[in-house]
């Protein structure tokens, strides 16, 4: 069955619950991994969203399902400033050493 243009939208809101996942585990690679899948869905979203609209109801339902994922990208942000601070103070001395 094909999917709907409300299927990319919850399948984007999955993505974003398992980044947040492997954030609250530290897998920055699986992280990574769930962002990359996010971002062609969304870009699958772009594409069917010129050829097809949401009812009412879906529309109400995409709301909710936006501030979800907004909510898990707010705390993916959060759980990831530490690690990427890290990751700052490394290249910061890499590129002292290129120096």
């Amino acid at each position: 069955m094909p999917l709907m243009l409300i299927d990319y939208y919850k399948a984007i809101e999955d993505s974003s619950l398992k980044m947040l996942n492997a954030a609250k585990a530290e897998d920055w690679d699986q992280v990574m991994r769930f962002e990359g899948a996010c971002a062609v869905l969304i870009e699958q979203l772009r594409a069917r969203a010129h050829s097809e609209e949401l009812l009412p109801a879906q529309r109400t339902e995409k709301t909710r399902i936006m501030q979800r994922i907004l909510h898990n990208d707010a705390q993916i942000r959060y759980l990831a400033e530490p690690w990427l601070t890290h990751c700052e103070q490394n290249l910061d001395g890499q590129r002292q050493f290129l120096h």
